[in-house]
């Protein structure tokens, strides 16, 4: 299985996303059989990951050092199994653009809302309620046991 998570610029909410979700499948032994990506949909070739989200990440063993972020490109899409947003507007661009994935998309429940600018104490949040909402969808989708 392929996972991609989407956000806007992917330099906060989906390299968090994929991180963790990696640390967690490490944890439980299931990288070989699922693997993770991120990308944004206003994306700017290169940027690396904001510096609050590495270190709210890294607290909770999610690894982004040498994460570069990168556009979601029709190919990119194509290539997961499962398309997981961070909002509905996400999901509602992806889904309007290339309608044939409609089936692969899901959004966090709650949304996740962008820490962008914000202080390291909102991105820990958001890394928790990343993590939460991960391991949620992992249950649903009986990767973990719940």
């Amino acid at each position: 299985m392929h996972i991609l998570f989407v956000c806007t610029g992917n330099t906060c909410r989906s390299p968090m996303a994929a991180a963790l979700a990696r640390a967690e499948l490490d944890a439980r032994g299931l990288s070989a059989q699922v693997s993770v990506d991120s990308c944004g949909l206003a994306a700017y070739p290169g940027e690396p990951a904001s510096p609050n989200a590495v270190t709210a990440a890294a607290e909770l063993g999610g690894a982004l050092e040498s994460h570069r972020a990168k556009p979601a490109t029709p190919e990119l899409l194509e290539s997961a199994d499962r398309i997981v947003c961070m909002s509905q507007s996400h999901a509602a661009a992806i889904a309007a653009a290339l309608p044939e994935l409609s089936g692969r998309i899901s959004v966090f429940d709650p949304p996740i809302p962008d820490p962008f600018g914000g202080d390291l104490a909102t991105y820990r949040r958001t890394a928790e309620a990343l993590r939460s909402a991960i391991l949620k969808l992992f249950s649903e989708w009986s990767l973990i046991p719940e």
